[in-house]
């Protein structure tokens, strides 16, 4: 099929190299001129695994190609997807500029029927105004339906869970428009789930909602833990050993990030206040990402006491493993209060440090090009990405470097006990001192 996607960015660039790879063939669409010029040199401009190879091999066999053409990429699709940004805006409400815009634009193009699917996280209700939108721009009796069909990639594992979903959500309330998307999706074997356009919308929300959900629970319990002198990871092993519950998602450390769940909790918050049906669960889950941080940075400060012009190692900027993406990341938020109180910061990230220079705490920190660098000379190691090489560092080299032996595990990467073997005095999150304990698998 001919499938177009309006918007390059993370989920659109990558939405489109999987359709591609599954034999469509794709045409993405951008109004960012220099990023077309860079996607059709070849220049990725995300570190996602095996992305890179998927573009260049779709693009070199004809089914993928870049345009910044909205009327190009209108003639091109039969199914026009909408990937463009829904980002925050101060209320924790969804800024859904981005979508009027390009819905408008579709309007303009459109002479003869297309599926338009809203593939980015909006809140519930907005496929109704797209089609709205759409129907008040075009011309008179042109035929279209929009459906909903949310993402549900994870950075960093995005290509796997597009080319193997667990599950495709379509949402529609037109036969026309549902036989057609299951045409899209017929080449990826997973279950797929039919409703209408309401459920689908809130399903995304619904669901990383819940996530982030498990982490604070495994936060909360985490502060119990220090104070029961009991280790979060066996009791986390105990619970997630329960069918019913699940282990993923119950890791204690720094907090939830990134560009989805700060975002979609807050909207998520704000779309049950406009229905009139207050989330307060939810309020409380912000409550503990947020006092997470919090309690990390005091954990730090009690044994340096001042932290100002303490030399401090951090391992991690991104804000989990395996992507660049330093937005709304923990990591760069400690960073931030850690270089507020004075300290020396050296940081070592293995994908995200060019994107961290960009920052504005990136000209108030130093860079090191590999961890043992970072630490040299340190008086506090501080983790705070679950990157598998930190978790595998040579502890006698790095005691070896160190100026003071202090770790800080933000991520519960290390073990307590061979730590504290080496002469570290090791500080994570729910652990007890010394504590036999198994480090977790990242998720």
């Amino acid at each position: 099929m001919n499938i177009t996607i309006i918007g390059s960015g993370y989920v659109g660039l990558t939405t489109g190299a999987c359709f591609a790879e599954a034999g469509h063939f794709v045409l993405c669409v951008d109004n960012d001129v220099e990023k077309v010029g860079s996607l059709k040199a070849g220049q990725i401009p995300i570190f996602e695994p095996g992305l890179d190879a998927l573009v260049k091999r779709n693009v070199m066999a004809k089914r993928l190609g870049f345009t910044a053409s909205t009327e190009e990429g209108v003639d091109h699709g039969e199914v026009l997807f909408i990937a463009v940004p829904t980002p925050p805006q101060p209320d924790g409400s969804v800024d859904l500029s981005f979508m009027e815009k390009v819905a408008r634009e579709i309007a303009q193009y459109l002479d003869s029927y297309r599926v338009i699917v809203d593939k980015s996280t909006v809140p519930v209700k907005t496929g109704e105004r797209v089609a709205a939108t759409i129907r008040r721009y075009a011309k008179p009796g042109v035929e279209f339906d929009v459906v909903s069909n949310p993402e549900f990639l994870r950075e960093g594992s995005a290509v796997t869970d597009l080319m193997k979903p667990d599950r495709i959500v379509i949402g529609g309330n037109s036969d026309r428009a549902l036989s057609i998307m299951q045409k899209v999706y017929e080449p990826f074997v997973a279950p797929v789930l039919v409703t209408d356009i309401n459920s689908a919308e809130l399903i995304k929300h619904a669901a990383n909602s819940f996530l982030a959900l498990k982490i604070s629970y495994a936060n909360a319990l985490s502060e119990i833990c220090e104070a029961a002198g009991a280790d979060i990871l066996k009791v986390v092993d105990g619970i997630g050993m329960d069918k019913r519950i699940g282990r993923s998602f119950l890791n204690a450390g720094l907090g939830y990030g990134g560009s989805c769940f700060p975002k979609d909790i807050a909207a998520f918050i704000a779309i049950s206040d406009q229905l009139g049906v207050p989330f307060t669960l939810l309020k409380e889950v912000q409550a503990i990402n947020k006092r997470q941080i919090d309690r990390f940075v005091d954990l730090i400060r009690e044994p340096l006491w001042v932290l100002k012009e303490k030399k401090l190692a951090v391992w991690g900027l991104s804000f989990k493993p395996n992507t660049d993406d330093v937005r709304s990341s923990v990591a760069i938020d400690l960073v931030e209060r850690l270089v507020a109180e004075g300290a020396d910061v050296v940081a070592y990230d293995p994908k995200a440090m060019e994107k961290a220079k960009e920052l504005p705490v990136g000209g108030n920190i130093r860079f090191a090009e590999s961890p043992l660098e970072a630490a040299r000379g340190a008086e506090a190691l501080i983790i705070a990405t679950e990157w598998p090489e930190f978790a595998n560092v040579d502890l006698a080299e790095l005691r070896d470097v160190m100026m003071t032996p202090f770790i800080f595990d933000g991520r519960n990467l290390i073990d307590p006990a061979a730590a504290a073997s080496y002469g570290f005095q090791y500080r994570g999150i729910g652990r007890g001192a010394g504590m036999e304990s198994t480090v977790p698998e990242s998720l």
